[in-house]
């Protein structure tokens, strides 16, 4: 029973995938509202699904031609094969297509959103909630059955064709060729991710600077030419874009874990592979419980905490997965010792194991709840933010400025000792273990993320289709609960990348064959701050990107306005057309030179300088990365709600301040300097520290200082394993087993 275990992996995924199908099939049958409602929410779809095709076509290129390079140089090193590139296309058409079902059911949820705020909160929040979770269950549920299965065609694939798992060859083959599918996923996350933060926040910026702050007419108003592209942006960045994202995530911190799990001597029941197939069973369970948990988001009437219903749903899903995690540990796992082999031997036991798994989810809840405090509506930072508007737009930048670094003490404290104490539970594999438990829940994760953009597009619709106010402030009330989630939801990316990228780091250090990162060496400290600059050029070219793109959105928003008579009073209608252009082209010219530092940064300092210069870059792109990630998803999550706490009334000093009011004009800045912030830049940083240490574990192989470390340094470890007798007799029994050091 134990050999046939490992087909309940991919099981697990399609039950995901089923439930996915029903709840989807449940938010098409809502009402979708009048014959206008419809014209501007087709206009909407029409305009995400053109940016999609355009973006594929453009990716598509780069597939091919990196699968071509990835098959040549898999034939030759002997750990690695010519399969990597069929792993890598699947890696990237699964990635694609993740983002493409978020953004499917997002453009039909919106305006069944808006329909039902027409009848109440509690009606609004069923439906985009259950949107969201379509696009968290099919993400999760294509990322483990795609994980699952491939694991086990490629593992007897290469099993058979080397006549056993001698020496763990085929098992390292395996998960070798395992990092093409990783890497596909997370390049297509890349583009996607700056590619659509860079048409969102072009439109978004240019509606916003025109629309409101020049002309002064409500955000989403029908006459604002832009306001369709920021809608349509809404989709592709914070949708779509975010969509491959967490599916790249879901991907890398699972692979990160089964390659450290390859290094753990294991006298199990499952043929000594236990520790690899554990992060896969137990990212199927959080998949399960995922679906348990969104069942408990609801509210019983309309006064009732948005917020506090996600979080219980979040809170359901996580303890659940603990609570299954411990029999599925002592299940899997063998009594007595296991040793982690690489970096010498690290002995550990299987309640080390479990210790990590809660260790992960508890880092992963405490990095929500303080981006929560940094970036909600009613908490100090907001209002300090809120305070400084009063006095104008620079004291508004400088206070949300002020609250981003603030921000990255707390997080980092908790990720610091998270990595700490997850070591000592369980060595490099309790690092990478915990990331998978904290990584564990995604689909809820996702599905609170989601939710966000599809109530802002509803209230986009509910406002350019003139329905009356009480719609729109129902559809403003989850707007801006997610605001909060999406930040939530970026800390908790970030939290997840870091220790990902321990672990993958770890898994590298062992392939390269090095023993340690020197400092001490010029070249190795060179790498690291080399390391350190990357993520800050990275978010150079990126914002640069949105500015360009927002200046051209501008330029084009002002000319209708005054070229086209009538658009003020209603007589006419802007070209939306134009705006979608500006922010399609833009974001498919500018996502290019991003994309192009993150894969080949690693590439050129590894060939040229070695691995172990490599990985003191590596070094340097996690913490600086890390870093600027948490600052700038915190500040700009902070400016948004404090613009958005304006358009509900605030207190400042005795006199109440409304939507309008020149403290209100200084907020729209600051929530548009957080733009790119927030939705560009910052979520990407999370893809930059993954992608690169895929791509070094992928090129490991290639410039590793002992190309044949598989075969070399065996050497013999004793562990000890507990057997129980029919009679009740327990022995301790000793064996040696060969492992590589």
């Amino acid at each position: 029973m134990e050999q046939m275990f490992i087909y309940v992996v991919p099981l697990l995924g399609i039950i995901g995938l089923i439930v996915m199908a029903i709840k989807s099939s449940w938010v098409t049958k809502q009402e979708t509202g009048d014959e206008n409602m419809v014209e501007l929410a087709g206009h909407i779809a029409k305009g995400a699904m053109a940016f999609l095709k355009a973006e594929w076509k453009i990716l598509g290129y780069f597939v091919v031609i990196a699968a071509i390079i990835l098959g040549w140089s898999g034939t030759l090193v002997e750990t690695s094969s010519p399969v990597i590139a069929i792993s890598f296309i699947i890696g990237a058409v699964l990635s694609a297509f993740a983002g493409y079902m978020g953004m499917n059911i997002a453009t039909k949820a919106n305006i069944r959103t808006t329909q039902a705020a027409k009848t109440s909160l509690k009606k609004a929040l069923n439906v985009s909630f259950t949107g969201g979770s379509v696009m968290g269950l099919g993400v999760a549920g294509l990322a483990v059955l795609g994980m699952g299965s491939l694991f086990i065609v490629f593992y007897n694939m290469f099993v058979l064709s080397t006549g056993g798992d001698v020496n763990g060859k085929a098992m390292e083959t395996a998960l070798e060729v395992l990092a093409g599918f990783s890497l596909g996923a997370e390049s297509i996350a890349l583009f996607a991710r700056v590619g659509g933060g860079i048409y969102t926040k072009a439109a978004d910026v240019g509606a916003d600077l025109v629309g409101k702050v020049e002309a002064g007419i409500p955000e989403d108003d029908v006459r604002n030419p832009a306001t369709i592209a920021d809608n349509v942006g809404d989709n592709v960045g914070d949708v779509a874009g975010m969509g491959a994202d967490l599916f790249g995530s879901y991907v890398a911190t699972i692979l990160a874990s089964m390659v450290l799990g390859r290094e753990i001597v294991s006298a199990d029941n499952f043929g000594g592979i236990a520790p690899v197939l554990l992060p896969l069973v137990i990212a199927g369970l959080g998949l399960i419980f995922s679906i348990v948990g969104t069942f408990f988001v609801k509210i019983a009437k309309d006064t009732d905490s948005v917020q506090a219903a996600l979080n219980k749903g979040n809170w359901i899903s996580i303890l659940l997965t603990v609570a299954a995690s411990y029999p599925l540990i002592m299940y899997m796992l063998p009594d007595g010792d296991l040793i982690l082999s690489r970096g010498g031997s690290i002995v550990f036991t299987k309640m080390g194991v479990f210790g990590a798994v809660v260790i992960g989810l508890i880092v992963g809840a405490l990095m929500s709840m303080i981006t929560e405090y940094y970036t909600s509506m009613g908490k100090r930072p907001v209002n300090s933010i809120i305070k400084q508007s009063s006095t104008g737009h620079a004291t508004n930048i400088i206070g949300g400025l002020s609250v981003g670094m603030e921000s990255t003490v707390a997080p980092i404290l908790v990720l610091a000792a998270g990595i700490y104490t997850s070591f000592l539970a369980a060595g490099l594999y309790g690092v990478a273990i915990a990331a998978a438990g904290m990584m564990a829940t995604t689909a809820m994760q996702l599905a609170i993320d989601a939710f966000g953009p599809i109530a802002d597009n509803a209230g986009g619709i509910a406002e350019m289709s003139g329905l009356p106010k009480e719609v729109r402030e129902r559809t403003d009330i989850l707007d801006a609960v997610g605001n909060t989630t999406a930040a939530s939801g970026k800390g908790f990316a970030i939290a997840s990348a870091a220790l990902t990228a321990l672990a993958l780091f770890a898994a590298y250090v062992g392939i390269a064959g090095i023993d340690s990162i020197d400092i001490y060496k010029a070249d190795v400290l060179a790498g690291l701050f080399v390391g350190a600059m990357i993520p800050f050029i990275f978010s150079s070219l990126a914002i640069a990107a949105v500015g360009r793109a927002a200046m051209d959105m501008v330029n084009e928003v002002r000319r209708q306005f005054r070229e086209i008579p009538g658009i003020m009073e209603y007589k006419a209608k802007p070209e939306y057309e134009k705006c979608v252009e500006i922010s399609t082209k833009a974001s498919l010219r500018e996502m290019v030179a991003p994309g192009a530092i993150a894969l080949l940064t690693p590439i050129i300092v590894g060939f040229t300088f070695g691995p172990e210069v490599l990985g003191g870059t590596l070094a340097g792109i996690t913490v600086s990365g890390v870093l600027m990630g948490i600052f700038q998803n915190n500040a700009g999550g902070a400016w948004d709600n404090a613009k958005k706490s304006f358009e509900k009334g605030v207190m400042i000093d005795g006199v109440m301040q409304y939507k309008g009011s020149d403290a209100h004009k200084a907020s729209v800045t600051g929530d548009t300097v957080g733009d790119p912030f927030k939705d560009t830049s910052g979520p990407s940083m999370n893809i930059l520290i993954k992608l690169t240490s895929i791509v070094a574990l992928v090129i490991a192989p290639h410039i590793s200082n002992n190309p044949h470390h598989s075969q070399a340094n065996m050497e013999k470890v004793e562990v000890k394993k507990e057997i129980t007798f029919e009679d009740g007799k327990k022995i301790e029994k000793i064996e040696e087993i060969v492992i590589n050091n």
